[in-house]
């Protein structure tokens, strides 16, 4: 019988998948992982070998960004809850915009960005007050260079921001977080024609009383007692406690994004169905659910945009062993089971090396560094050097004491701080182009004691 089940729901994706072009299906590209493939392969083989129509991100890194172009995938990019409070200030969002945005527009398909992963379940009072703002001036950077109606501004919430959730009508957002923060985040969305981005997942909240529930194994009925309605697969439930919520505030015209949801295929033996047979079941259904047109009990007749988490297996995360074992690929780009996203079932990829086989120097390639330009404004160059110390970058030499605080003036610190950035992401043009006020020069700018990379 479980055979039966798995090949049904297989060859229902499939087709399903293949029919329905109203429901966006994409993948979460995390990479806490040593063994993975280069992002330029990953990004060929999702183009090429994939019915995947787009890809949620983690960071901003420029090297995956340059992977993407030309593919036409969309790509959802995150900002990092760190940079949050950097962003209430306008002037270093619209430096982002056009330091980490404008070079890869338009050959790379950026068409979300998000603010931040599950900030209100952080409980950092600091951070989630900047939140919103930080959405704002993401959104108004993006007006200023005219990206606004192509590019959206969002951010990711897990469904511990609900204080209730079953039954599925009586779900709101917790007492605090729904007016003073979220409600604002909601009038932003329906402003700017954005979405509401739910992490939905029912593994999280199933037992092994709840299992068939949770995997869409069609067994179970829940009535909702308050509306009559009868569910029968736990992630409706989850949906629609959202809905409730939103409803609650005065929100139900903004379209809700499954930005996470997925099944583990190994896990620890306490865990309830962690396997791979549950894994393909549960994200076969899935897709067949979500581009049906059937949508939930209290909302009917709609598609979800759904990012299935994740494409690979990441053996660097921490936690239980499940955590590692989510991703639908192994790191050779195998499938660790099928579940009809592959373009043709019959010729899945050739093994591939999972490691990136290191780079033999060019002898003869000139090294080059990158400097502001001659005409770049000051303020600009000030901005450059918040933000490439703001990445993580080591800017204790421009530092009063630092080597290369001598001389004590913007464009020497600017220097040196944009050719740390460019050295660190891969020396790609596009990592020296600062919104047009850095220059690519094959003349070592170093001087005295202090040495440029």
């Amino acid at each position: 019988m479980a055979t039966t089940i798995s090949a049904f729901t297989f060859l229902f994706a499939f087709f399903f998948i293949q029919a329905v072009h109203g429901a966006a299906i994409g993948v979460n590209y995390g990479r806490l992982a040593n063994n993975l493939p280069p992002p330029p392969q990953v990004a060929r083989f999702l183009a090429q070998t994939t019915t995947i129509t787009g890809v949620k991100l983690f960071d901003a890194d420029p090297f995956v960004l340059q992977a993407f172009a030309s593919t036409n995938l969309s790509i959802n990019l995150a900002i990092p809850n760190e940079l949050i409070p950097k962003l209430t200030n306008l002037s270093f969002a619209q430096h982002w915009v056009r330091v980490t945005i404008l070079p890869h527009i338009p050959v790379t398909n950026i068409t979300r960005i998000l603010v931040g992963n599950e900030v209100l379940s952080t409980a950092n009072k600091s951070l989630i007050s900047s939140l919103v703002p930080a959405m704002q001036n993401i959104h108004t950077a993006l007006t200023g260079v005219e990206l606004h109606h192509r590019i959206k501004v969002s951010s990711t919430h897990s469904l511990s921001i609900l204080s209730t959730s079953t039954p599925p009508s009586t779900g709101q957002f917790r007492k605090g977080y729904d007016t003073q923060v979220i409600k604002p985040m909601l009038s932003f969305l329906r402003a700017t024609n954005s979405t509401f981005m739910v992490n939905a997942y029912p593994f999280f909240g199933c037992n092994a009383d709840t299992l068939d529930y949770a995997l869409f194994r069609g067994n179970t009925r829940v009535f909702d007692e308050n509306t009559g309605l009868v569910y029968t697969n736990m992630l409706d439930g989850q949906l629609d406690a959202v809905y409730s919520a939103m409803k609650l505030l005065g929100f139900t015209d903004i379209e809700i994004v499954i930005s996470e949801t997925g099944w583990p295929s190994v896990g620890d033996e306490s865990e309830a169905g962690v396997d791979i047979e549950s894994a393909r079941d549960y994200n076969a259904m899935l897709l067949q659910h979500v581009t049906s047109g059937v949508g939930t009990p209290l909302m009917p007749n709609r598609t979800f945009e759904t990012y299935i988490f994740s494409l690979f297996n990441e053996d660097l995360k921490p936690g239980p062993i499940s955590e590692r074992n989510f991703g639908l690929f192994h790191p050779d780009m195998t499938p660790v089971y099928n579940i009809g996203i592959l373009r043709s079932e019959g010729e899945l990829p050739m093994p591939v090396r999972s490691t990136v086989p290191p780079e033999v120097p060019d002898q003869g390639q000139m090294k080059q560094w990158c400097i502001p330009k001659l005409n770049a404004d000051i303020k600009a160059l000030q901005e450059n050097i918040d933000f490439v110390c703001s990445q993580g970058l080591d800017c204790n030499p421009i530092l009063p004491g630092g080597i290369c605080f001598s001389p004590d003036i913007t464009r020497a610190h600017a220097a040196y701080a944009m050719n740390e950035y460019f050295q660190a992401f891969g020396r790609n043009s596009y990592n020296c182009d600062f919104g047009q006020t850095g220059e690519i020069t094959t003349t070592d700018p170093s001087y005295g004691s202090c040495k440029f990379n």
